[in-house]
């Protein structure tokens, strides 16, 4: 066995097959894996450093994640393009492929660096259960990758499909780019692995921009949840369970706080990202594509708003409206992030990937669709709503939307709205939660939505030229 890894050979072709300019970006010196081998724990931690730097799709100016922050959100409904409009915001999709494609390759292959050349090590050459954990956490980020990709590129809905996700379990080199695409149940089983054996041996505490085993079991929960086999939803409930018992989150008193005041400090975060040193400084940071708009302006559209009615949240995370209105109608500044007349911040540039409060929506979700009872699930619900002094006293028409729901569809309804509101525009999580939902609800909410062909994204037509082996197309697109 080899008992040393060159990375950067491997990752510099990988990222002119897969990637762009941005990606040849050096890293940090905390991240620089140009030149090192995998000799010892030390230098085993430097190239998972460089995995975690893939991971935030970063540059040496930036974590550059606001795909993750935008793109599902367009394509919910429920944000826009404030210098006109793009197609994701009306679900066409077939010149849309995203970064998603390249980010996330980039991203596995820095990650399959890490486990093959850590693998190779003797033990001894480690301190404690550190090989396991470095292990751990480049399967992590292998397993949130891959999901990424089945999430947006492949028929996740569909557990007999054979559009799956082209897996990749080894470091690749040219010579092996080629590779067939996998079903989307032998998709699903490769996550559900890597993630157990996260949870199994992934570090029990990291600061948290670093995965633990706890992020490995709040992935899993995302899983679980999307692939809704027997037992799926019992597992969600489970690990929710682990979580909130067993783990070291609290929910963030004020919901408000933790976007203005505290970021990566609040309790709550699972797993963010933190920025660059220099990152508040670019002219293009990702505040500045939120207020006052820079090479590009991301606002919040008028579902977003209407969602929002007579909700406390409404008035911070929707601001003013949009000062170039006449090119995009009925939209507003979206300040989650940024508040208008403000500086950028090391806050307003904080990224979440994963959040107490998804957890324990989720683990209300789950509890309606295994058919169990739909007052602990409005009690879960009600808890999130009270971190936004929305509460039994309050009178709030969110809550009582809640409490009168007396119908499992009614409740999974405004569980989807209550993920909406909490964690709109971060990961994602309001896109897939609608796309949970019964078609007919799906394109009742977002009349856009015509088939569940829009559910995903065309497989990028480069893949085809690069991978002959790859396979079919998604259905409906094309791959000329």
């Amino acid at each position: 066995m080899k008992t040393a890894y060159k990375l950067i050979v491997i990752a510099l072709v990988l990222a002119g097959v897969y990637g762009c300019e941005k990606e040849l970006s050096a890293p940090p010196k905390n991240a620089k894996v140009e030149g090192n081998t995998i000799l010892d724990q030390a230098t085993a931690q430097i190239a998972l450093n460089g995995a975690y730097y893939k991971f935030a799709n970063a540059t040496n100016i930036r974590t550059d994640w606001q795909d993750h922050q935008i793109i599902p959100g367009m394509m919910a409904g429920y944000l826009g393009y404030g210098f006109g409009s793009l197609d994701a915001e009306d679900n066409i999709n077939e010149n849309n492929a995203g970064d998603y494609w390249a980010e996330s390759y980039a991203a596995i292959n820095a990650a399959n660096g890490v486990i093959e050349g850590v693998s190779d090590l003797p033990d001894n050459k480690f301190s404690g259960n550190r090989k396991q954990e470095i292990i751990a956490e480049a399967k992590f980020i292998r397993a949130y990758s891959h999901f990424k990709l089945l999430s947006y590129y492949a028929e996740w809905y569909k557990i007999n499909s054979t559009q799956g996700v082209l897996l990749r379990d080894k470091l690749s080199t040219l010579p092996t780019i080629s590779k067939k695409r996998s079903s989307v149940e032998e998709s699903y089983d490769f996550i559900v692995e890597d993630l157990d054996e996260a949870i199994k041996n992934g570090p029990a505490s990291n600061p948290n921009y670093y995965a633990t085993k706890w992020a490995a079991m709040a992935m899993k929960m995302r899983v679980l949840m999307s692939r809704g086999g027997n037992g799926d939803y019992a597992g969600v409930i489970n690990l929710a369970n682990e979580i909130i018992e067993h783990g070291t989150y609290t929910l963030e008193s004020s919901l408000q706080d933790l976007f203005r005041q505290k970021g990566l400090e609040s309790k709550e975060i699972i797993l963010g990202l933190k920025p660059q040193a220099l990152q508040t400084s670019d002219p293009y940071s990702k505040s500045r594509q939120y207020w006052p708009g820079a090479s590009a302006l991301y606002v919040a559209k008028k579902a977003l708003r209407d969602l929002y009615e007579g909700d406390p949240r409404g008035s911070w995370v929707v601001g003013s409206v949009n000062a170039n209105v006449a090119y995009s109608p009925d939209t507003w500044y979206f300040t989650k992030y940024q508040q208008e007349n403000q500086p950028p911040s090391v806050i307003s540039e904080t990224d979440y990937a994963i959040r107490l409060t998804e957890v324990y929506l989720l683990k209300a979700e789950a509890i309606v669709r295994s058919g169990g009872s739909l007052t602990d699930a409005r009690a879960l619900v009600h808890l999130i709503q009270s971190k936004s002094d929305i509460t039994a006293t309050s009178n709030n028409k969110a809550y009582l939307a809640v409490e009168s729901a007396a119908t499992p569809e009614q409740l999974l309804l405004e569980i989807y709205k209550e993920i909406s509101k909490n964690l709109v525009g971060e990961d994602g999580s309001e896109w897939m939660a609608l796309l949970r939902l019964p078609f007919a609800t799906v394109q009742q909410l977002k009349p856009t939505i015509r088939s569940q062909k829009q559910y995903i994204l065309p497989v990028p037509r480069s893949e085809f030229i690069n991978n002959p082996a790859f396979g079919e197309q998604n259905t409906g697109y094309s791959a000329n």
